[in-house]
């Protein structure tokens, strides 16, 4: 696989979360969320942390600024040579533009945008079924994607309990969705611009769209291979 970070792409309920932590527990990568940024800075009683919630809870998008600079801290704290896979981060040109600044002061660079394409009805079903997991915040989708014994998360063995978090309310979700379409689909389109983005269907189960991500990656491995 072609060295360098990665950024998942996709709306509310597309799965981002759950094929970055694949890929931490299958590719070594580290997961950069910047929900669970938001959260644990909320968690810890930041100003950072209680700005973002003021937007969060009305599914609006965190400012820019505030978003960087807990993507900056985070960068800190990562060793270089350790790739990351970005998951809700950019989600503005603005962003964008910013995450490219970042990397190079790190001294990284970004191999591909993995976008996972899936349909709006099928993303209310799954935002609208969510369950969480207390201990290690794996969510999961009852409807799609359930824990494989119920009520036991998969990963770390805690307790998965119904969602209920008030940024995702049925209208919150709804606009959650709107506010992708109109400040999102510009970052698309500004990846599609250099070449880096590749687009992946995101419907099926977790490790048949986990397939799809490897070939497609294997893929741009060999063609880099081959110039």
């Amino acid at each position: 696989m072609a060295e360098g970070d990665l950024v998942l792409m996709g709306p509310p309920g597309s799965g981002k979360g759950t094929q970055s932590r694949r890929m931490v527990d299958e590719l070594g990568f580290v997961q950069l969320a910047t929900g669970d940024l938001f959260r644990a800075h909320l968690s810890q009683g930041t100003e950072l942390g209680k700005l973002a919630q003021t937007y969060m809870s009305k599914g609006q998008y965190v400012p820019d600024d505030i978003t960087v600079k807990m993507v900056r801290e985070r960068l800190a704290d990562i060793p270089r040579k350790t790739r990351i896979a970005f998951d809700g981060f950019p989600r503005t040109v603005a962003q964008a533009q910013a995450l490219d600044r970042l990397l190079k002061e790190c001294g990284r660079s970004l191999a591909a945008v993995l976008l996972l394409d899936v349909p709006r009805d099928e993303l209310l079903k799954r935002l609208g079924t969510r369950a969480t997991c207390s201990r290690c915040q794996t969510v999961y989708s009852l409807a799609v994607r359930p824990p494989k014994v119920p009520g036991v998360c998969d990963h770390c063995g805690g307790p998965v309990s119904a969602t209920a978090r008030s940024d995702e309310s049925p209208e919150v979700v709804k606009k959650r969705l709107e506010v992708y379409e109109t400040e999102t689909r510009p970052v698309i389109e500004y990846y599609e611009k250099r070449g880096v983005l590749q687009r992946v269907s995101g419907v099926g189960t977790m490790d048949e769209i986990g397939a799809r991500l490897t070939m497609l990656l294997d893929r741009r491995k060999a063609a880099r291979a081959a110039k």
